[in-house]
C-alpha cells in the first residue's frame, strides 16, 4: 500500500486530563475558514515566516491551491471548541523537503502557527503539537515526522525540541532558511508518556 492511499481521519477530539481541555483537529473548508485563516496571516507573530500576509483574494486562491494538493491536508485547530491553529500535515516524499534527505516512504512532515494572539505564551502549543503527533503516528508505518522551522524562529524550535524533535541540520529552503528536525516515533513515545504523567 502506498503512503498517499492512506489517509487519517478528520475531525479528530480529545479530551487531554493534564491540560483539562478538549482538542481538537477538523479539515479547512474554504467557506468557513478563509477570512479567519487571512486575518491570522495578518498578525505581527505569523508574517516573518509565513509570508502570507497577503490580499483576500490572493490568499483565496493560495488556499484553493493547496486544498487541492492531495499530498498535503490543511487543518484547524481548536481547543475547547475555539477555532486558535493552522496546520498542514504533509507526506515528505510528495513535498519539497524530500530533496534535502534520505526519507522513508511513511515519513510525514508538519507546519503549524497559532493565530489569536490571545493564546500565544499560554503553553498551550504543547499539548496541540503532542495530539497531532499522537495522531499521525496512529500510522503504524511512520516511524518518524519532520518539520523545518525557519532558524530565526527560536520559540518553534523550542517547542518542537520538547515534544522530541532532534536537530539536524540547516536547509535552504525556497522561502526560507529551516532549521531540519526529526522526530522519531520512540522520542515521542518517551515524551507523551512525560505529558501524560506530568513530568513534562
Amino acid at each position: 500500500m502506498k503512503c498517499n492511499t492512506i489517509q487519517l481521519s478528520y475531525p479528530f477530539e480529545r479530551y487531554d486530563a493534564s491540560f483539562q481541555k478538549t482538542i481538537s483537529f477538523r479539515r479547512v473548508s474554504m467557506e468557513k475558514d478563509v477570512h479567519r485563516l487571512h486575518s491570522w496571516m495578518q498578525e505581527s507573530h505569523v508574517v516573518p515566516f509565513w509570508n502570507l500576509n497577503i490580499s483576500l483574494p490572493d490568499y483565496t486562491a493560495h488556499l484553493r491551491k493547496f486544498l487541492q494538493d492531495d499530498h498535503q491536508t490543511l487543518l484547524i485547530g481548536e481547543i475547547d471548541g475555539t477555532p486558535m491553529s493552522y496546520w498542514e500535515s504533509y507526506w515528505v516524499k510528495d513535498d519539497i523537503i524530500g530533496g534535502y534527505y534520505e526519507w522513508d516512504e511513511y515519513d510525514q512532515g508538519i507546519h503549524l502557527l497559532i493565530g489569536p494572539k490571545e493564546f500565544l505564551g499560554k503553553g498551550f502549543i504543547y499539548p496541540l503539537l503532542l495530539t497531532m503527533l499522537y495522531k499521525k503516528f496512529q500510522i503504524s508505518e511512520t516511524n518518524r515526522i519532520v518539520a523545518e522551522p525557519d532558524v530565526r524562529n527560536e520559540k518553534m524550535i523550542h517547542v518542537f525540541q520538547k515534544c522530541g524533535f532532534q536537530p539536524v541540520k540547516e536547509v535552504n529552503l525556497p522561502d526560507k532558511t529551516g532549521l531540519f528536525m526529526i522526530c522519531e516515533r520512540k522520542g515521542f513515545e518517551r515524551r507523551w508518556t512525560d505529558w501524560q504523567e506530568n513530568k513534562f
